[in-house]
């Protein structure tokens, strides 16, 4: 079992930030944010490849930004202009290998965090 742990998340306004972290075993391959909104299947919201290439959801392009420290074990996701839309469970997920993809189900991914809350209000 690989422990990740989650950090941030809450409830915020339409329009405000919030940063979410992660910190996990320096040597995981890819490092990812997934969201489950209600009703809804668990969704890619950005991955982070070793050398620091991010990969984002169309509907989240240039409000959120991932990042990661490998020498501290962490990555981090920033979200601005947040929207109603993005309320959701956000989970923060690592995988060995490639394919290091956005587009990737959570099945393919074998390590898990236990999830945070983030809801914004209109």
């Amino acid at each position: 079992q690989v422990p990740l742990v989650e950090s941030g998340g809450g409830s915020v306004q339409a329009g405000g930030s919030l940063r979410l972290s992660c910190e996990a075993p320096k040597y995981l391959y890819c490092m990812a944010w997934f969201r489950q909104r209600p009703g809804k299947e668990r969704e890619g919201v950005a991955v982070i490849d070793p050398w620091g290439g991010p990969s984002y959801a169309p509907s989240v392009i240039g409000r959120f930004a991932i990042s990661r420290d490998r020498t501290k074990g962490k990555v981090d996701l920033e979200m601005n202009n947040l929207k109603p839309e993005d309320t959701a469970m956000y989970y923060c997920a690592a995988r060995d290998g490639d394919p290091c993809s956005v587009l990737a189900p959570p099945a393919d991914f074998p390590y898990w965090a236990q999830g945070t809350q983030v809801t914004v209000s209109s």
